[in-house]
């Protein structure tokens, strides 16, 4: 496993995301937030990778939930939502094991 000091925070925002589908997308605000303000910090460093799958992941899950949410009386929005979790999942498990092990997602 790579060190990097900045590590444990793409770690705690993969959590933040995680935890987001259970109490309504709250943390998954917080932990971009902290992407945005530390992306500074890791610019240039394997980590920087992570914190950018992260804000995307957040900015495509939070347009696609939007779309999603209005679309639902029509049945598409409830496609749309069970797509976009999945998506969304993919993408926290897949960049959460690529950072566990030194790598990038």
């Amino acid at each position: 496993m790579r060190k990097e000091p900045n590590r444990n925070i793409a770690v705690a925002v993969y959590i933040l995301q995680a935890v987001s589908f259970f109490v309504g997308g709250i943390t998954g605000l917080v932990g971009v937030i902290i992407n945005y303000v530390k992306l500074d910090e890791v610019t240039g460093t394997w980590v920087e990778p992570h914190f950018r799958w992260q804000i995307k992941t957040f900015w495509i899950g939070l347009l696609w939930s939007v779309i999603g949410i209005i679309t639902a009386p029509f049945i598409i929005g409830w496609f749309i939502l069970l797509g976009i979790s999945i998506w969304v999942i993919y993408r926290i498990v897949k960049g959460a094991l690529a950072l566990n092990d030194g790598k990038t997602p």
